[in-house]
């Protein structure tokens, strides 16, 4: 029997992130697989959970939770359908265990510490494709993180459209 695996995967509901989450999910995981779904709220955001666990993060917050608003209210997060509809698919097709953890700060410092407070085995992000401008002015997570991160990482991008 295959070892199972911790995944992280960089979500900030976004479509690209989303993406990514799908991607690890029809191509990563396998039977009995760790999902950790990683949020990073912004070192402004004032939730009523940030005071408790701001320097080291959330605890992992099972799947039944984030389904409920209580939980989203709490830490500031979108009640996200989408995404719950993707975990529910990996837990119930490939009997995957989803959980959640929030971090509040820099998202390229806080998904480099992630992967070594959650011993994660991978991680994946999504590349949100900006241009050469842009990437100098505000600096590429998805870079930063495969540069920095003591595990692989994926980043997958949304396809190009031809016009």
């Amino acid at each position: 029997m295959a070892k199972t695996r911790t995944i992280g995967v960089a979500v900030d509901f976004s479509a690209t992130s989303k993406l990514a989450l799908r991607w690890a999910v029809d191509n990563l995981i396998n039977r009995g697989d760790q999902i950790i779904l990683i949020i990073v709220q912004p070192p402004q955001a004032n939730h009523t959970r940030k005071e408790l666990f701001e320097d080291t993060g959330s605890p992992l917050v099972p799947l039944e939770e984030l389904r409920e608003l209580n939980f989203t209210k709490q830490y500031g997060i979108a009640r996200d359908s989408e995404v719950i509809e993707i975990l529910d698919t990996a837990s119930k097709t490939k009997g995957a265990k989803a959980v959640a953890k929030v971090y509040w700060g820099d998202p390229r410092e806080k998904l480099c510490n992630a992967v070594e407070d959650l011993h994660l085995d991978s991680l994946i992000v999504g590349s949100r494709g900006l241009g050469p401008i842009k990437r100098v002015l505000l600096g590429s997570v998805s870079r930063h993180v495969v540069t920095n991160a003591s595990c692989p990482v994926t980043v997958v991008k949304r396809k190009q459209s031809s016009n």
